[in-house]
């Protein structure tokens, strides 16, 4: 599997930044819940959002050796009136501009403290692209807007998730992931919208050992196929299995299974 370049993960923080300002701006309630993030207010979704990216951004623009604390983080929280559109859209965009401008500045390699180790900007230009993709979703869900990820991000999405649930196992001693160890069995996520040259398939075993995976085509446990955006918010938990275009082939428990366990935040 191939990882996107440096730039097209940049190029999409720009685009899903200036999509969930569409969704800001589209006259959805900011009051109104997530059904996908149930916690939070739609506004509440998009202030985390936006912190997140300033935090990040901080990270990256002063090449951070341990974690910085939240409250150092200019701007943060938000604009400091509730409610008001506009005023969220432009810290939205200025959040924005914080990590693309940071990211694009200091290069793929430049060393950056992170929370999995892998100390260099590459790592944050690909979660901030996913944390992005998902919590966009989220938001368009929310408003009742269609959402549709790109291909290749989508697929780079799948891969990140299934290697944040590998560290997990590896670096968390009471993590749920571990308590699906046992006998071999499998998953296959097929996306069936994709072309072969993006290879968006996947195979998950689950062994006495713990997790792997790889992409690739073969038989197993269970399946979930579909269109590639639908298997994505499917499998961050963001669609029900049952959902219009989604197909559950063989040992649904064990996918569900999997949904319960190997979560992340």
């Amino acid at each position: 599997m191939t990882r996107l370049a440096y730039d097209r993960y940049c190029q999409v923080i720009a685009d899903q930044v200036a999509q969930v300002r569409t969704v800001v701006t589209s006259g959805a309630a900011l009051s109104g819940p997530v059904p996908t993030t149930p916690d939070w207010s739609l506004e509440q979704l998009v202030r985390h959002v936006g912190g997140a990216l300033r935090w990040a951004a901080l990270l990256v623009r002063t090449g951070a050796e341990d974690e910085i604390p939240e409250e150092r983080v200019p701007g943060f929280d938000g604009p400091g009136a509730w409610g008001d559109p506009g005023a969220l859209d432009a810290w939205l965009a200025e959040s924005g501009e914080l990590i693309v401008g940071a990211l694009r500045e200091a290069g793929p390699d430049a060393k950056v403290w992170s929370w999995a180790g892998v100390h260099h900007a590459g790592f944050w230009a690909r979660r901030m692209t996913h944390e992005l993709l998902v919590h966009h979703a989220d938001a368009a869900l929310a408003a009742g807007l269609p959402f549709e990820a790109a291909p290749d991000a989508a697929a780079d999405a799948v891969d990140e998730w299934l290697e944040i649930v590998e560290w997990a196992q590896r670096t968390l001693p009471d993590d749920t992931v571990r308590e699906l160890r046992g006998p071999r069995r499998s998953i296959h996520l097929h996306a069936t919208d994709a072309g072969a040259e993006l290879d968006a398939e996947w195979l998950v075993v689950l062994d006495e050992n713990g997790v792997s995976w790889h992409r690739g085509h073969e038989k197993a446990t269970v399946v979930l196929r579909g269109p590639l955006t639908s298997v994505l918010l499917a499998f961050y938990r963001r669609l029900p299995l049952d959902a219009s275009g989604l197909q559950v082939l063989g040992d649904r428990g064990l996918l569900e299974s999997w949904l319960e366990r190997a979560t992340f935040g």
